[in-house]
């Protein structure tokens, strides 16, 4: 087994990607099933997560996906993706989806954001630590204070959920 270092820096496991998309793909309307680019999302973030953690790392949950436009048949869907931050055991991974159309020359259109938590898990499915991300651009820094603020979202719609519950047992 490989040692896991310390921290890594973003740039070691960003990873892009690109979908041609199809037909089958389409929904009533003839766009792009939003399940699809969800999909593609995931597994491109999770090739991401798997590399900086240096083993599994699974999905705990989607923080937040925003459709800008539609993706339609025949467009060239580019996934770019890279840790924004990491705690102990979990790391936010961000997916930025481009597309351009295949038969044209034309600028790329901003179509998607997406935010994942994924947590490194060990041979029994327990969590293991993971190298802490080290951003090395102004761009990789406010991508880290954003995802710091989205954890605290998390945590405290955490909390105000489960007050709320035990308001309710009383």
């Amino acid at each position: 087994m490989s040692s896991i270092p310390a921290s890594r820096p973003t740039s070691v496991t960003r990873l892009s990607l690109s979908h041609i998309t199809a037909q089958h793909e389409t929904n009533l309307l003839g766009t792009v099933h939003g399940g699809v680019i969800m999909t593609l999302v995931d597994s491109v973030a999770g090739v991401v997560a798997a590399r900086h953690s240096g083993g599994a790392a699974v999905t705990a949950s989607m923080d937040e996906m925003v459709f800008l436009v539609p993706v339609r048949v025949g467009d060239v869907v580019h996934f770019s993706s890279q840790v924004n931050w990491t705690g102990r055991s979990s790391m936010e991974v961000g997916v930025r989806i481009t597309a351009d159309r295949w038969d044209a020359v034309g600028p790329e259109v901003h179509v998607a954001s997406a935010y994942l938590v994924f947590v490194a898990v060990d041979a029994d499915g327990k969590p293991r630590e993971v190298p802490q991300v080290v951003p090395e651009t102004d761009e990789e820094l406010r991508r880290m204070r954003e995802a710091e603020i989205r954890r605290s979202h998390r945590l405290a719609r955490r909390a105000a959920i489960i007050a709320s519950r035990e308001e309710d047992r009383t």
